[in-house]
């Protein structure tokens, strides 16, 4: 019995040890994490970094957050952030929002709002800290510009999951319901309010290849920048329209896609009028495309419902035969 209390007072001990040198651990690498990003012209202030959970969690916590890049003019504010992990699995995390927080790009300023906004992060197990699986939900959110308070999106739910499948080729989900767009853009594209208010739902399933891991050193140097992408099913609900997509781009060093994405679309005259009145088509054309894909859906048998190829090539976007713009430019700030 002796060699047995004997024993459980080592463990004790031993388990303590370790958890008061990670505890350390953590808090210096924080902190000198924190000094690295101000000395290359950051700002990265927090008023507070604690480490608690003893005996089997490591949950760090950040107080009063303020992290801002001069390079690409982001910047996040927080009033608290939680990075919470198991003491015995510590490369699976938990990351935990606050209800409210501010997000700057250089265009804008706006403030995010949530409900149990958090992520599930699995982490490799060495010094680059790459992501293996991650998955972020929020029961709510709502984006609101500061300047503009009455024009705010808002999502009744939010889902977005990764996983790593190969060295830089990531698998991609996304589900969103219940959208609700800003007062501007819902009289853009509804201006009649035919639709419904909400956009019921979001979805889609793709995998996307970078031109090298994301790791540390995307927050810390430079963004992985995507070099194809597979589209296995993007597909979106607003009242009776219905759109669905899938195809294979490659993008070049430019970020110019260059592929195929198929569409199908219910209802699609409807779709082409919103197209048109966002400028994402010239309105000039409107009268040539809704001609030539009449026939393209009469030929498929049903004429309210398309199936059209969507092609990027040398910098253009052909809808079916006919070219309808410049391609976007897939780069990562």
């Amino acid at each position: 019995m002796r060699f047995l209390l004997a024993m459980i007072v080592i463990a004790a001990l031993g388990w303590s040890g370790y958890w008061f040198l990670g505890q350390s651990g953590l808090s210096r690498g924080f902190e000198t994490w924190f000094d690295l990003r101000r000395a290359e012209g950051w700002v990265a202030e927090t008023s507070d970094i604690t480490v608690q959970g003893f005996p089997n969690r490591f949950d760090t916590g950040f107080s009063d957050l303020v992290l801002a890049d001069p390079e690409t003019g982001l910047a996040w504010e927080a009033d608290f952030f939680q990075i919470l992990a198991l003491s015995y699995q510590p490369n699976h995390v938990i990351a935990v929002w606050p209800n409210s927080q501010l997000i700057s790009t250089p265009q804008e300023k706006f403030r995010i709002e949530s409900r149990d906004m958090r992520a599930s992060l699995r982490i490799a197990p060495d010094t680059r800290l790459a992501p293996e699986r991650a998955t972020l939900t929020a029961e709510y959110l709502q984006i609101t510009p500061l300047e503009r308070q009455d024009e705010n999106t808002a999502l009744t739910s939010l889902t977005l999951a990764a996983e790593r499948q190969m060295e830089t080729e990531y698998r991609l989900g996304l589900t969103a319901e219940g959208l609700t767009l800003s007062p501007p853009w819902r009289a853009q594209l509804d201006p009649q309010g035919r639709l419904p208010t909400q956009i019921s739902g979001l979805h889609a399933d793709l995998t996307v290849s970078f031109d090298k891991l994301w790791d540390r050193s995307a927050i810390e140097q430079a963004r992985p920048q995507p070099t194809a992408i597979n589209l296995r099913l993007a597909d979106a609900k607003w009242g009776q329209l219905h759109l669905q997509a899938a195809g294979d781009v490659t993008v070049t060093p430019e970020g110019l896609p260059e592929g195929e994405i198929t569409l199908k679309a219910r209802n699609w005259r409807e779709m082409l009028q919103i197209a048109a009145q966002t400028g994402v088509i010239p309105e000039s054309m409107l009268g040539t495309l809704d001609s030539g894909l009449s026939l393209m859906a009469q030929m498929s048998g049903n004429p309210n419902t398309l199936d059209v190829p969507l092609t990027f090539r040398n910098g253009r976007i052909l809808l079916g035969p006919i070219p309808i713009g410049p391609a976007p430019v897939l780069r990562l700030r």
